[in-house]
């Protein structure tokens, strides 16, 4: 038996103190984790820009200003959190799913006051409220997402495991969608206008539905691989920063996912002016979120036996070139009907589904290189890390956003969009993304280098070192 597979035996129930074994348990509990996370984090990026702009008036491009700035804060807190996660000794039920339970309520609450309007403010006060409450749940969005995304590199250390883990968290992530970009539109529009009332209703409704989630992910999920005791030593940033320099996957797997973020985000933003605007028709957009999450879902099941045969890294990146093409080709056939726009951009939608599948599992793939290279087992660390990235991408994505919608003149006072105005929302909607996704094509193909056969001999090289160390 190798060393990897007598790792896997402890994790699978033979550990003293009767640890259950890994399994479907984990796996649903894990996606709850992340359909808690993203009922809030996709109603955000779908439709706080549209609620700013046309329920509190703000401009535009103060929308980006904000954006920008908060997320940038929030990519800071991240590491800040990240860090002291990993200053902190696993307890009773864990180390990182305790942080989860705690930070949750307060997650929650402030999510719902994003959307509260206070009848009769002048807009200075209005602004003045988008600035603090975005800021704010940004902040303890990190303190729940940092502990919840590291959990997965300690629930098992299977490589395939982990793609399955990853697998459910897109799952999760998915379901979250579907519900919001399906029932969103429906409860906050009315007549094809943002309402701030049904706005409010539908952060109240996906307020409980969150904080059960993250209960659920709570109860469910088992924490089961631990750094030997003597890996246990106090982290050293510096020794960290280092490692982190010399992490050449995790610094691939940066660059691919803060752009992937950002095209993630512009386009949950233009979608809305796209259908709204372009299309006149924006309940569409319930209908193409619908075929988004049906198109991952379809590739789900074929992600599994696709990365067991060829690799992550191989599956995602022939993925996103599908992606790139298919949006690419959208720019070029402008007098599409909604509908049949829909209907393509659903093939590029598969396409990308591979690399949110596979994400996951991408980042504990470098948590397991981080500790291979420096011995230490910073989780929390190194996972932050990877979030501070995407939230630049975020920070980016929401400032380009804001801007971009500024700059190609649209005008929310306006009854009708110019010709000038709908044409710009049509190429950031098709031809930015086409862009996007063929640069993460070739980050993944020529750039990062953990294949099938190095990320395997990776898992047996750490499965020997620990069990030397115990």
């Amino acid at each position: 038996m190798s060393q990897l597979e007598k790792l896997e035996s402890v994790e699978k129930g033979a550990a003293p103190g009767g640890v259950r074994k890994f399994g479907m348990v984990d796996k649903v509990g894990y996606l709850f984790g992340d359909f808690g996370n993203d009922f809030f984090f996709i109603l955000v990026s779908s439709f706080l820009m549209v609620y700013y702009t046309d329920i509190f008036h703000i401009s535009a491009a103060t929308v980006g200003i904000l954006f920008l700035i908060a997320r940038l804060w929030d990519a800071v807190a991240d590491v800040t959190w990240g860090r002291f996660i990993d200053t902190r000794k696993p307890g009773k039920h864990g180390k990182f799913k305790p942080w989860i339970f705690r930070m949750s309520f307060p997650l929650v609450v402030s999510g719902i006051l994003m959307f509260v309007k206070i009848p009769g403010m002048s807009d200075g006060f209005y602004m003045a409220w988008a600035f603090v409450t975005y800021i704010v749940w940004g902040t303890l969005y990190s303190t729940v997402n940092i502990p919840y995304g590291s959990m997965a590199s300690v629930i098992t250390s299977d490589p395939v495991e982990r793609t399955s883990l990853s697998t459910f968290r897109t799952m999760g992530a998915m379901l979250a969608s579907l519900i919001i970009n399906v029932a969103g539109p429906l409860i906050l529009f009315v007549d094809n206008k943002a309402d701030p009332n049904r706005f409010l209703l539908g952060a109240v409704i996906f307020g409980i539905l969150s904080i059960s989630c993250y209960i659920a992910c709570y109860k469910l999920s088992t924490e089961r691989v631990s750094a030997p005791i003597n890996q246990t030593q106090k982290t050293s940033l510096k020794k960290s920063v280092k490692g982190v320099v010399k992490n050449r996957p995790l610094l691939s797997i940066l660059g691919a996912s803060l752009i992937f973020m950002i095209c993630t985000m512009l386009i949950g933003a233009i979608n809305v002016y796209l259908f709204k605007d372009y299309f006149s028709n924006a309940s569409a957009l319930s209908i193409i979120g619908f075929v988004q999450t049906a198109a991952v879902f379809v590739a789900m099941p074929i992600a599994k036996p696709c990365v067991a045969k060829f690799g992550k890294k191989e599956t995602a990146s022939i993925g996103m070139l599908l992606a790139g093409g298919v949006y690419g080709l959208l720019y070029f056939m402008p007098n599409l009907s909604a509908m049949q726009f829909i209907i393509i951009s659903a093939i590029g939608m598969f396409g990308f589904g591979f690399f949110n599948i596979v994400v996951w599992a991408f980042v504990t793939d470098v948590i397991d290189y981080h500790e291979y290279l420096t011995g230490l087992r910073e989780d929390g660390t190194v996972y932050s890390i990877y979030s501070f990235a995407r939230k630049v991408g975020q920070a980016i994505a929401g400032g380009i956003g804001g801007f971009a919608i500024a700059m190609v003149g649209y005008d929310a006072t306006r009854e009708a969009q110019t010709t000038q105005a709908l044409e710009g929302i049509h190429a950031l909607a098709t031809l930015v993304p086409a862009v996007i996704y063929i640069v993460v094509f070739l980050i993944l193909a020529f750039l990062y280098p953990l294949n099938k056969k190095r990320t395997l001999q990776l898992a047996e090289d750490l499965a020997e070192r620990r069990s030397r160390m115990e």
